[in-house]
């Protein structure tokens, strides 16, 4: 499966509101209808028991002249660069995280996480169960996992350390490795993946502890780097697209329709709801320097909360100075005291004095 031309936003909700197989489908240009003949003769091959469908070959990403404007998905910082992805497989790089570059990728399915265990060592995965790798801090990347026929995309990516990792995704998909990548196999179905909901992100609670959250409200922690999970009663029903640690055992999540939680102890409930302000769906978030916390999503939405619970949101204006209304999927600070951004625009940065 390939992206089609869609806004993030369709891609980042159909995991809330439609079966994903619905909203990506090939661009492929439909084949001209072969001839009688040639149709008979296909019709008796399919026929065939000892028929089969050819397998679906990996195609590599295109190079784009403005691949920093297109939809991007996931920004992250290895130690000594910055590395992007989404739309048609693409990844950009840069040192600066002003100028960008964008390197080859063996697949132009869309991406939509990226991680890095060190500084050289990464993982990227997608849709058609993608899952890319580079030992060299993102200049090359090779392929490791490529299911389409699976079709269960695959939305979040997490390494303990070079050799252990986790990705997940739609229906319930949990992948681990333990050899860097080198072989991925399907975790065993457990209290997460059993009623096959989508899982949309993870992270590490402050006590080495491993947290998912997703669909219909789905919260699952495991202690066992995600050999056992236990889910964990939740405070919302609908949809959640992000979480990130908070103290020793708590955590911040954010979903559908703005809503957002805290709690100092996921699996002792006790869930605050936090006020944000808007009823846009919530994709990113991350922490800023000063105690406060930042999340983006739909229609431009950039909400700070700081450490007295006060929550503001910071406008943003597109290159003609109108108020932008693309898509924000992921944001990540940097050393200077800017953000970047990153959704349907592109990556942007934006200056300290915005923060």
């Amino acid at each position: 499966m390939r992206l089609p031309n869609a806004s993030l936003s369709a891609l980042l909700l159909a995991c809330a509101l439609a079966p994903l197989s619905l909203l990506v489908r090939a661009q492929d240009e439909p084949a001209a209808e072969p001839a009688a003949e040639e149709a008979a003769a296909e019709g008796e091959a399919a026929a065939s028991p000892e028929a089969a469908a050819p397998a679906v070959t990996p195609r590599a990403s295109e190079m784009a002249v403005r691949a920093v404007n297109n939809p991007l998905l996931k920004v992250v910082s290895t130690g000594k660069r910055f590395v992007a992805v989404g739309a048609r497989g693409h990844i950009l790089v840069s040192a600066d995280a002003k100028d960008w570059k964008q390197v080859a990728a063996p697949v132009d399915a869309l991406l939509t996480s990226v991680t890095f265990a060190d500084a050289e060592h990464g993982w990227a995965v997608g849709h058609d169960a993608s899952i890319l790798a580079t030992t060299d801090g993102g200049s090359t990347w090779t392929l490791q996992n490529f299911q389409p026929d699976l079709g269960k995309p695959l939305f979040d990516v997490l390494f303990f350390d070079p050799q252990n990792g986790l990705a997940v995704g739609a229906y319930g998909l949990m992948l681990a490795t333990h050899d860097g990548g080198a072989s991925w196999a399907q975790v065993a179905a457990n209290a997460v993946t059993g009623e096959e909901r989508h899982i949309n992100a993870m992270a590490r609670l402050g006590d080495g502890s491993l947290m998912v959250v997703g669909e219909a409200g789905l919260i699952g922690v495991s202690r066992d780097r995600g050999e056992t999970w236990t889910k964990v009663a939740g405070p919302y029903e609908s949809s959640l697209f992000c979480v990130i640690a908070a103290g020793n055992k708590g955590a911040l999540i954010g979903g559908l329709r703005g809503n957002s939680f805290f709690t100092a102890d996921v699996e002792g409930g006790h869930w605050k709801k936090i006020d944000t302000g808007t009823d846009q769906s919530l994709f990113g978030i991350a922490a800023l320097p000063g105690d406060r916390i930042a999340m983006v999503g739909l229609n431009a939405t950039l909400l700070i909360f700081d450490a007295a619970g006060k929550t503001r949101q910071v406008p943003i204006s597109d290159r003609s100075g109108n108020k932008q209304t693309d898509t924000l999927s992921w944001l990540l600070p940097t050393r200077d005291g800017s953000v970047l951004l990153v959704g349907d625009a592109g990556v942007q940065r934006l200056d300290a004095a915005k923060f």
